[in-house]
């Protein structure tokens, strides 16, 4: 007997399915959005310690590239500004639509949104080795594919971003601090002497 369906156990957002959308947007309690992006880290840290971290909104500028700020309105809702190509910012109110301590966080943009977005972020322990995050968000890209397009030539297309920001996440729970290529005002002296 031929299987017409075969067992595909890629995480959604890198699934061949062509009802991938469909089935993310089952998975998610409010889904919004058409484009589908899935990154996952390593950190060597336990899960209770890398969710806490996640779950203080407070902290995730502090890694995520594109956040200006996250205005922490309650423990389920929160206001996002984020700069995207060519200088523009976007703003949305966020809700988080599903939780479980030490195990996932999910959210959806609220109504009103510059971008409408939904997402989950999963903690997995992964014993000796930490904690795997994984994080799957749904987006409509301001501007359609053309939008999308250009955030990409800018660098500012949400899977560039998420894998970027996922690795400053590792080195700065692992380090304490994130590395940069930029050189600091001191470098810069010395270069020049």
């Amino acid at each position: 007997m031929v299987d017409n369906h075969p067992r595909d156990d890629a995480p959604i957002s890198a699934s061949k399915r062509s009802d991938a959308t469909e089935i993310a947007h089952g998975q998610l309690a409010d889904a919004k959005g058409n484009s589908i992006v899935g990154r996952a880290v390593t950190i060597n840290k336990p899960v209770s310690e890398v969710f806490a971290f996640f779950r203080d909104f407070s902290n995730l500028p502090s890694f995520m590239e594109n956040v200006d700020r996250i205005d922490v309105v309650d423990e389920k809702r929160s206001h996002w500004v984020v700069r995207g190509p060519a200088k523009l910012t976007y703003e949305w109110d966020a809700l988080v639509t599903d939780e479980v301590k030490d195990r996932y966080i999910a959210w959806s943009s609220q109504p009103g949104a510059d971008v409408d977005n939904s997402g989950r972020v999963d903690f997995r322990d992964a014993g000796a080795r930490g904690t795997v995050v994984s994080a799957t968000i749904m987006y409509d890209p301001p501007g359609g594919v053309v939008g999308k397009l250009i955030a990409k030539m800018f660098q500012r297309e949400p899977a560039i971003q998420a894998r970027r920001d996922l690795r400053r996440l590792k080195q700065l729970m692992e380090t304490g601090e994130i590395a940069t290529a930029a050189m600091n005002l001191k470098q810069r002296e010395e270069e020049l002497a």
